[in-house]
């Protein structure tokens, strides 16, 4: 589903820019509109927690802990038991506005809530920042494959290690300036 802003925030729709600095607020803003909308129709309720829960994620743009999220309500006023960051985490992965990256152990939102779409995880290895990238051909092949033997495949996450273009222009400038050393 394309959206009108998509000029606008390169950051939401366009993979390549996932990394690079664009108006993540202006993203937050869409992703908390489709949220509330999306909660509002299928009649499920975004609490407070739940949203603030949401934002912090949006205000990351990164994967982070449940234990990281909790630490944020707790200095927030929201309470400081596991189960409140839990719970809200597992409701807004449920509802699709948020994704679990269990290569980190962690949690990022949904830059596409609504939206039917196989993400593929870009994680770098150095800053954990996260960028959700179309997947489309890779879960085209991998139902391929899984056709061959009869499997039906129900749900894949995709998760793909490595560095982000700023992690890799600091490696590469270390190590060219330590290759004169």
């Amino acid at each position: 589903m394309a959206h009108a802003h998509d000029s606008d925030c390169p950051g939401c729709h366009v993979p390549a820019a996932a990394f690079a600095r664009h108006d993540h607020d202006h993203c937050a803003r869409d992703v908390l509109v489709r949220a509330d909308q999306l909660a509002g129709a299928s009649g499920a309720r975004l609490t407070p927690v739940r949203r603030r829960v949401l934002e912090i994620l949006l205000e990351e743009h990164r994967a982070m802990g449940a234990y990281d999220v909790l630490k944020r309500l707790a200095a927030e006023g929201f309470g400081n038991q596991p189960p409140v960051a839990y719970r809200a985490l597992e409701f807004l992965v449920e509802q699709g506005l948020a994704h679990r990256i269990r290569r980190l152990n962690a949690f990022a939102a949904c830059m596409h809530p609504g939206e039917a779409h196989a993400p593929a995880f870009l994680i770098c290895r150095s800053c954990n920042s996260v960028a959700e990238a179309p997947a489309e051909p890779v879960r085209a092949a991998l139902d391929s494959a899984a056709a061959d033997l009869g499997f039906v495949i129900e749900r894949s996450t995709v998760e793909a290690l490595g560095l982000c273009p700023a992690c890799l222009q600091a490696e590469k400038a270390g190590s060219a300036t330590g290759a004169g050393a």
